[in-house]
C-alpha cells in the first residue's frame, strides 16, 4: 500500500512491488491474478473488517475524492465504469464495490427502487473520480477537490430522497 499511496495505482508496477517485498513479481500473478487483485487484497488488509460509512455520510465523499486525487482512481472505481478482463479479479472487485460502497447505501436507502438508487450513487461518484483522473473534462479535473466534493455530495443526496 505504501507504493500505491506514494506513486498512485497506475504508476506502481508489479516489478516494484516484488522488489520491495523481496519476491519475484511472478508471485503476484500467481497469488493475486494481477496488480488489481493485489491492490484489492492490500485494501482489505488496510481497512480490515471495519464497515465503511456510506457515501451520503457527511465528509465521506470529500475524503474519498481527496484520496483518489492523491493516489489516482484504484481498480474498484475503474471496474465500476470500465470493467475488468480477468473474471476472477472482477469478482473480487465487485465484492469490494459491494462491501465498501453499495452495502452501506443499501442499509440506508429504502423503497422499491433503493437498489437502483444505490447503484446510481456509486456509478455517479466513480464516474466523477475517473473523469477527474482522465482530465478529459478539464474544468472538472482542475476544480478544487473541496468544491467538487461539495457539488457531488449535493447531487448524490438528491437520490437519497427520491
Amino acid at each position: 500500500m505504501r507504493l500505491f499511496h506514494d506513486k498512485g495505482y497506475d504508476a506502481t508496477t508489479t516489478r516494484e512491488i516484488g522488489a520491495e517485498a523481496g519476491v519475484d513479481a511472478a508471485l503476484i500473478a500467481r497469488h493475486f491474478g494481477n496488480k488489481a487483485g493485489l491492490y484489492v487484497a492490500a485494501v482489505r488488509a488496510e481497512t480490515g473488517e471495519q464497515a465503511p460509512a456510506d457515501l451520503l455520510t457527511d465528509g465521506r465523499v470529500g475524503a474519498l475524492l481527496a484520496r483518489a486525487d492523491a493516489q489516482g482512481p484504484g481498480p474498484v472505481y475503474r471496474a465500476t465504469v470500465a470493467g475488468e478482463d480477468d473474471v476472477a479479479v472482477l469478482a473480487i472487485l465487485r465484492e469490494q464495490l459491494g462491501d465498501r460502497l453499495l452495502d452501506p447505501l443499501r442499509s440506508r436507502l429504502t423503497g422499491p427502487d433503493a437498489e437502483l438508487r444505490a447503484q446510481l450513487i456509486v456509478a455517479a461518484f466513480a464516474g466523477v473520480v475517473t473523469a477527474r483522473a482522465a482530465g478529459t473534462l478539464q474544468t472538472l479535473a482542475q476544480a478544487p477537490p473541496g468544491e467538487v466534493g461539495r457539488l457531488i455530495d449535493r447531487l448524490l443526496r438528491t437520490l437519497d430522497d427520491a
